[in-house]
Parts: structure tokens; C-alpha cells; sequence
């Protein structure tokens, strides 16, 4: 649904532009929405309305006996905002997250399959950094037979 990288700045009024390719894929799967939340490796994450339920069902499945399991949920979902696009495909991030994210002007929205990540630029060079020298290693213990 979501493949590619593409680059954007946060305009003065705090908002970013959501890639025409993306919000074409959203609307191909009638979403009106994108929710966004904290991501891992200091990204934010974006699930269309569906996938985004699909990952709640996932995550309320985790015992919430278990104290990992509540601070994940606790950050997780909390950080959770439904962002709807204006006509110029502009979403508006909110303050605590682009702080948790770093991102302060320049951005590189990621597609990832079933959802978008949002990545203040450099922090992207440097995770993507970190992990193409190793690309095949670590394809290589993926897909290794057990």
C-alpha cells in the first residue's frame, strides 16, 4: 500500500504534506484518516483506519498483567492522534510528537507496506545508515530455517 521515500519540511504553521502517492493508496482503501502515533526508533508511525484497528486488536491481546505490556500500550496509544488531510494534503503534527520524532523542519516520509513512517531527515540518514551495510544479514536471519 505504502513504498518509498520522499521528502518534505514542515511548513511555518506547523504542517506537513502527506505524498499524493500515499493519500491516493488511503483513499483506493475509502480512509478518511491517518492515525498517528510514536513509532519505534525514534520515528512516528501512520496507520490508515483499518490497519490501525487491525494493530489495536493485536496490541489489547497483550496481558495487561504484564508491566511491559503496559508501558507499551501506555505510550503507544496515548500518543495516538486522528488526522484528517485539507485540500492541500496537509496534516497538522502535533507538538509532542514531532518532539518525541525530533523533526523540526525537514522531514523524509517512509512507506512501509501497511503503514507510513514520518522521520525527522536526519535521523533517517542515520538509521538508514546504520542498516544498509547489513542489509543482507540481517535478511539472511529472517528468512533462515529453524
Amino acid at each position: 500500500m505504502f513504498y518509498g521515500e520522499h521528502e518534505h519540511t514542515i511548513d511555518r504553521k506547523g504542517r506537513l504534506i502527506i505524498p499524493s502517492k500515499f493519500r491516493e493508496a488511503l483513499k483506493e482503501h475509502y480512509a478518511e484518516k491517518l492515525v498517528v502515533t510514536r513509532g519505534l526508533d525514534q520515528c512516528l508511525f501512520g496507520f490508515p483506519e483499518e490497519e490501525w484497528k487491525a494493530q489495536e486488536q493485536r496490541f489489547r491481546a497483550i496481558p495487561f498483567t504484564k508491566a511491559q505490556s503496559r508501558q507499551f500500550n501506555r505510550l503507544f496509544f496515548s500518543g495516538a492522534v486522528e488526522l484528517v488531510w485539507d485540500r492541500q494534503g496537509r496534516i497538522l503534527l502535533p507538538q509532542y510528537l514531532k518532539e518525541f520524532a525530533g523533526i523540526t523542519r525537514d522531514v523524509v516520509v517512509v512507506g512501509v507496506s501497511n503503514r507510513v513512517e514520518i522521520w525527522a531527515k536526519e535521523r533517517w540518514r542515520q538509521a538508514y545508515d546504520m542498516t544498509r551495510g547489513s542489509f543482507e544479514e540481517i535478511a539472511e536471519k529472517l528468512w533462515e530455517p529453524e
